[in-house]
């Protein structure tokens, strides 16, 4: 199965971007997570345009289309989320790429207490199948020495790897028609 894997942050040195790409190490067997890092190509969402192609908008609902599954992981600005991301889901509003696909979030702080339900509240607006059960917490705050690997480290992987399995029961459970 497919996960996409979405960041929030556009910083090179992202911790949310850190803890997904550990997250693709540690994904179940069956699981391929894939990061996608082309959100800052998208343009600014506006209706007017959004039947005019654009190769951002294609690449960025193609990935979401072929996913079984999405992660996001995103920092916090000014008690919600990045404009960038939003943006991002914006442009899945008016069409079917994530309608109910199994969705979770990855945080990397316990001091966003805010991004969290913004995010969620976009993501089922969308209509797609927010799984909180499937939701991660990992404690990054100031404690990222250079060459630190999340995968690596047990207090960080261990809920990176039940956050996932969770995830992926989810979409095996949407493959076969149960619900849940």
């Amino acid at each position: 199965m497919r996960i996409l894997a979405v960041s929030g942050s556009l910083r090179a040195a992202s911790s949310n971007t850190l803890l997904l790409r550990a997250a693709a190490r540690l994904a179940p067997p069956d699981c391929a997570l894939e990061l996608f890092e082309g959100i800052g190509a998208l343009p600014h969402f506006n209706p007017d345009i959004e039947d005019v192609p654009h190769a951002a908008v294609a690449h960025w609902r193609a990935a979401v289309d072929r996913a079984d599954g999405l992660l996001f992981s995103t920092p916090e600005y000014a008690h919600s989320i990045p404009g960038t991301l939003k943006n991002a889901l914006d442009w899945l509003v008016g069409g079917i790429e994530i309608v109910g696909k199994p969705v979770a979030i990855l945080h990397a702080s316990p001091l966003s207490i805010y991004s969290g339900p913004a995010l969620e509240e976009v993501l089922r607006a969308i209509s797609a199948d927010f799984r909180p059960e499937a939701a991660i917490a990992v404690n990054l705050r100031g404690r990222i020495p250079e060459g630190f690997d999340p995968a690596t480290d047990p207090a960080c992987a261990a809920p990176i790897r039940a956050g996932l399995g969770r995830l992926a029961a989810a979409i095996r459970a949407r493959r076969a028609g149960i619900a849940e």
